[in-house]
């Protein structure tokens, strides 16, 4: 809707200029008229406002429109004129008889919001919108009902290109190799190497999502899939303004967010925080048949998950505007969780005449307490009006885990017999610097050069130990073998340059970006000895080149063509890398593997927008990928058994040769009424892995696809309904076929207290029916399982807005604060 608002504007000066004449009497050579406008409430520039140059005799001589900074800077013949600047829904203003005789610096515009024309904004406000730039889509979150009292891991399940497995896995276009960043950023805030932390944060808090799956060398080259770039909301009325949101769910669960924020001229004062406490039941189910010489050849197990989350984060900041031109922002995110978990396993061992001949329960009590300290600083100076930049980061972050779990095991069948049990104490520190410098320096009118550095310095020290006891009831005993101290560095350290032009209708920014690479390995224990071929402590470092392209054709002023490239790196994680196993039952380890080394591939993505008026937008993407050494998680027989004689499978990482990816995918955004909104998107994919491990072909084929779909519906009583349908199609690996899962999710709300307040009702996963059922085979076994993370939820929300009844009608306006995006090149 922005882009269309950009062309509706243009054209409409265009036509206006065509039909007003020469210039003012005397005919004087051009001059530059360059300033700013801004939004007089919230002191943030406005972009698509037009400015045009007025003559004494009314006529309409020169004119134009504003930046993504807010910024103008228009030629218009010697003289003397009123200028006017107007922008849809704000009061037009003007400055009178302006002597414009030379090249000459307009003092900066303050528009201020015209109260009577606020509807046609409530109606843009009220669906996600998508913006296609040179490098990545960005989509503003709309009034999406379905996230209330949701997380930001269920709002990005919203987002086309973007599935969320039941396990919380993020992919991009199928893939799971994504980076996620905040504001741009690699954050505490979405956790150290995994997703968890995003499911603990209210979806409330996101502004908008960057889908980039064609990153400029501005952004880190990790994750071959792409990035998502979380932009989070920061408030940017002057004064006192705020909001509390409530939820109630069930099964149990509750949580209350709160935002406030104060700004003046000089300081703009920003807090977010949460309190959550929820239920999240869960089920699984296996069936494993074993080949050979096994005793009991079929063994069933059955797992209820009860998981109980208790969390709190805090977001607190303050930005100074040390002059007109620059500003600091300090902030501190504080993030804490409380979290227990009891699973319990029933296992039935039948033997080869499928008589029960053993049954057993086991019972894990797990706790977990972590938390997690970011502390950010960041420097802007904007030099000149016209974009000259230069942007400074300093980030610190440490965080701590602390998991027990305690085992208990017994035989029901043939008769009752207490198992010696185990406990289990895993201690994770973590702490990460961060500093960044962006240069962005205008060339011209259209050109633009950018260059920067990036440092990345992490450490994470893991603790695991293993105590069991050798006969029931007996004391326990640490566990040599699998007990040890893991020491893991990674260090990362960028480069970069990137220039950017545009020719009339076409755009391009190459760039090219150098990253280095140290990873640091060293495991202590009592027994470090391993009967596999690799080496438990390493280091090795990494140097790679990453170029990227970026090239965008306008077709006319609704529609575009895109074409990208870039090379990307997926670098291991720790977990990845611990050579010592880590056990989920006694009968499954998953182990580390120290030789695994980066993968690295090659991205082409051909993309195509189209718009038809304000009712209707499409976009579509064809993408390729090549990537080698990619990593792929493989099962199988260790030769070992447990004490009570069932195999032990092991699962490991390794770098298969190759994986090849083509796909395409289509998107659409449709808003025939101001009472009904569709949005949709669809993407299907093929992939080929070549590779072997142990004498053993991994290589696989697959297509897949997924879909999603959304409605929007206002009734009678202004009473909103919405819902939500998403469909992954089946697939599978070398070693694992998955069957498709469809969920359905609903929503209602309503405005009330004169539009201050909102209630809210959704059902999250209606038919219950968002279920993982996979099978794997191999030489020696078969297993088919069924996994459930989280039950079909229902959610009560209540939301009360103070001096912020503007905030959700002005969504999508404007540019981030944290974005620092450069060379944009804005079709």
């Amino acid at each position: 809707m922005k882009q269309l608002l950009y062309w509706v504007v243009l054209c409409t000066t265009t036509l206006v200029w065509a039909q007003g004449g020469s210039g003012p009497r005397g005919n004087a050579g051009p001059v530059s008229v360059y300033g700013t406008v801004i939004d007089k409430d919230s002191g943030t520039p406005l972009e698509f406002a037009t400015i045009a140059f007025t003559n004494r005799e009314g006529k309409i001589i020169s004119g134009g429109i504003t930046d993504a900074k807010g910024k103008y800077n228009i030629e218009v013949p010697a003289g003397m004129y009123s200028v006017r600047f107007e922008f849809i829904s704000y009061k037009t203003e003007t400055l009178e008889n302006q002597r414009l005789f030379k090249n000459t610096k307009l003092p900066d515009v303050l528009m201020s919001l015209d109260t009577e024309s606020l509807d046609e904004v409530v109606v843009r406000a009220e669906t996600t919108e998508v913006q296609i730039r040179l490098d990545k889509k960005v989509y503003t979150i709309g009034k999406d009902l379905t996230t209330s009292g949701a997380t930001v891991s269920d709002a990005l399940d919203n987002v086309p290109s973007v599935t969320v497995d039941v396990d919380g896995t993020i992919a991009l276009r199928g893939n799971e190799n994504v980076r996620i960043l905040i504001n741009g950023r690699p954050s505490a805030i979405a956790g150290f190497g995994s997703t968890d932390a995003l499911r603990q944060l209210p979806a409330e808090a996101i502004e908008r999502v960057e889908v980039i799956t064609s990153p400029s060398a501005r952004y880190d080259a990790e994750g071959t899939a792409g990035i998502l770039n979380i932009i989070l909301r920061k408030e940017k009325t002057l004064g006192l303004n705020g909001s509390l949101q409530t939820n109630f769910t069930y099964p149990l669960g509750s949580s209350v967010t709160g935002n406030m924020n104060v700004r003046t001229d000089k300081f703009n004062i920003f807090n977010t925080t949460g309190v959550r406490y929820q239920d999240f039941p869960g089920n699984a189910n296996f069936e494993n048949r074993y080949f050979g010489d096994v005793i009991n050849p079929l063994i069933i197990e059955d797992r209820d998950f009860d998981r109980l989350r208790k969390g709190f984060n805090t977001n607190l900041g303050i930005e100074y505007f040390l002059t007109k031109t620059s500003s600091i922002t300090a902030s501190g995110f504080y993030r804490q969780g409380d979290n227990g978990s009891t699973t319990t396993n029933i296992t039935n061992e039948f033997d080869r005449d499928n008589a029960l001949a053993i049954s057993r329960d086991r019972i894990e009590i797990e706790e977990e307490d972590d938390s997690n300290f970011q502390l950010s600083l960041n420097y802007v100076n904007d030099f000149d009006p016209n974009g000259h930049r230069l942007t400074v980061d300093f980030q610190y972050e440490t965080g701590d885990e602390t998991e027990t779990s305690l085992i208990e095991e017994r035989n029901t069948v043939p008769e009752l017999e207490m198992l010696p049990s185990e406990n289990i104490i895993q201690k994770q520190d973590e702490t990460e610097y961060l500093a960044q410098a962006d240069y962005v320096l205008p060339i011209g009118e259209n050109a633009q050069f950018e260059a920067g550095y990036r440092g990345r310095f992490e450490n994470t020290l893991t603790d695991y130990l293993l105590e069991e006891q050798l006969v029931a009831g007996g004391n326990f005993v640490r566990n040599d073998s699998l007990s040890n101290v893991f020491d893991f560095t990674q260090n990362i350290q960028a480069l970069y340059t990137q220039y950017g032009n545009k020719f009339g209708k076409f755009s391009f920014l190459l760039g090219l970006r150098m990253e280095s690479t140290v990873l640091k390995g060293e495991v202590t224990g009592e027994d470090v000895t391993t009967n596999d071929d690799f080496n438990v402590n390493f280091d090795k470092d990494f140097l790679g080149l990453f170029p990227t392209i970026n090239l965008v054709y306008e077709l006319n002023e609704q529609e575009n063509v895109s074409l990208g490239y870039n090379r990307r790196i997926n670098r291991p994680r720790f977990w990845f890398l611990n050579p010592f196993p880590s056990r989920s039952s006694e009968a499954n380890v998953f182990q580390g593997n120290p030789g695994l080394d980066p993968a690295y591939a090659s991205a082409f993505d051909l993309g195509y927008l189209k718009r038809w008026g304000r009712k209707l937008t499409l976009t579509t993407s064809v993408y390729y990928q090549y990537e080698t050494d990619a990593f792929e998680r493989v099962q199988e027989d260790t030769g070992q058994f447990t004490p009570n004689g069932i195999p032990i499978i092991r699962t490991i990482p390794i770098n298969l040769s190759t994986n090849q990816r083509i796909g395409g995918e289509a998107a659409i955004l449709y808003n025939p009424f101001k009472w009904l909104r569709f949005n949709g998107s669809f993407n299907i994919f093929r992939f080929e892995t070549e590779g072997s491990f142990n004498g053993v072909d991994y290589g696989a084929e697959n297509t897949s696809w997924f879909a999603r779909g959304s409605a929007k519906v206002t009734l009678p009583a202004k009473i909103d309904w919405q819902t939500n349908a998403f469909y992954r199609g089946p697939r599978n690996n070398a070693q694992t076929e998955t069957e498709g899962i469809l969920s359905i999710s609903l929503a209602f709300s309503k405005d009330i207290i004169n539009d201050n307040a909102t209630i809210g009702f959704n059902v999250s996963d209606l038919f219950n029916s968002r279920k993982r059922m996979s099978f794997t085979e191999t030489a020696n076994f078969t297993s088919d399982s069924e996994f459930q993370w989280r039950e079909r939820q229902f959610n009560l929300s209540f939301t009360y807005r103070f001096n912020q009844k503007k905030q959700r009608q002005r969504r999508g306006r404007g540019g981030g604060d944290f974005d620092g995006e450069g060379f944009e090149g804005t079709p």
